[in-house]
């Protein structure tokens, strides 16, 4: 297992637990608790640190084979959304809750499938090709098909127009920017090398631990049925990966990297645009939340099991001359 995603898992689950047992009477002050626009500078950041550890050649599949990206990339937008629909359809819950199960089949491919995929032995530049594409795409496609699923949302919460530019100006544009930047900046590069990882990860933690915060008189309740839920959404998402991938007869290093990338979702990036469409108290923000840990959990067990059945020296790492860079690790 990649040392530093099980250091992900670690600090994911020690921040939570302070989040959710933070004792506010005794200290008097509550530090987990952040308002909507904080979290929208701590994704917009996010953004800026993992466009710095992009590197021209890990794009090479979009002149390659454009109709491979192409392929999962539709993958991902019908098969994630589809199997949220269908699993709050089958499994009785809160109706806020099942709009954050939506949501969370909605967003973009996690960036953690890119390091996950060097682990399992897949083709690591399809992987960030492929979250790339689908990050760009998350202005127009999440609003878009967020409208045609999502559950109890009234017109007002969700304005497309709205919801776009907020998604270009908080995920795609700091990702560019970041991107360009490193590129044209070998001193910024160097800094982003060290450091760009390390802020990532902190920012996603700390969103994942404000919305734990705001929800923990219901977190507990909720678990069972949400975990069950989550956990078919993820599943059923690695499972449309695997078969498309079979289907469409690519090589085994590509099947690889499209399971995961269909399976794992930027819940990151979920929980604060639930925050802002349903407001940081809602049920509807919970899921996203604990999507992230549960994604990571099952993301990092089938990669895991993919490498011990190479024989080989990893897929990525042949393709594009080295390995992922650290910063890859987010999901977020």
């Amino acid at each position: 297992m990649n040392s530093l995603f099980r250091s992900m898992l670690v600090w994911l689950l020690i921040s939570s637990g302070a989040a959710l047992f933070w004792p506010v009477e005794w200290f008097g002050f509550d530090p987990f608790v952040a308002p909507g626009w904080w979290l929208w500078v701590l994704i917009t950041l996010t953004m800026f640190c993992l466009g710095t550890l992009v590197r021209p050649h890990e794009l090479g599949p979009l002149k390659s084979k454009p109709w491979w990206v192409l392929l999962g990339v539709v993958t991902q937008l019908v098969a994630m959304p589809l199997a949220a629909w269908v699993v709050t359809k089958l499994i009785p819950m809160d109706p806020e809750l099942a709009t954050g199960v939506i949501l969370v089949g909605c967003v973009p491919g996690a960036m953690a499938s890119n390091v996950l995929t060097h682990t399992a032995g897949g083709s690591v530049v399809y992987s960030v090709s492929l979250t790339t594409v689908a990050t760009l795409l998350s202005p127009f496609s999440v609003p878009f098909v967020l409208s045609l699923f999502a559950l109890k949302t009234s017109p007002s919460q969700i304005n497309p127009l709205e919801t776009s530019l907020l998604l270009f100006g908080t995920v795609v544009l700091p990702a560019m920017v970041g991107f360009f930047l490193a590129w044209l900046n070998e001193q910024l590069d160097r800094w982003a090398s060290r450091w760009s990882s390390l802020t990532a990860s902190v920012c996603l933690l700390w969103i994942i631990a404000s919305v734990v915060a705001g929800n923990r008189e219901t977190l507990v309740s909720v678990g069972p049925v949400l975990v069950i839920a989550l956990l078919l959404v993820n599943l059923n998402g690695y499972a449309a990966g695997y078969l498309v991938g079979v289907g469409f007869r690519l090589p085994s290093e590509f099947q690889r990297a499209l399971t995961l990338e269909v399976g794992m979702q930027n819940a990151g990036l979920g929980t604060a645009l639930a925050t802002t469409l349903y407001g940081a108290g809602t049920l509807a923000t919970i899921p996203t939340a604990v999507y992230t840990f549960g994604c990571m959990l099952t993301g990092t067990v089938l990669a895991v099991v993919w490498r011990g059945m190479s024989d080989g020296p990893v897929a990525g790492e042949d393709q594009a001359g080295t390995n992922v860079p650290p910063g890859d690790m987010m999901g977020d």
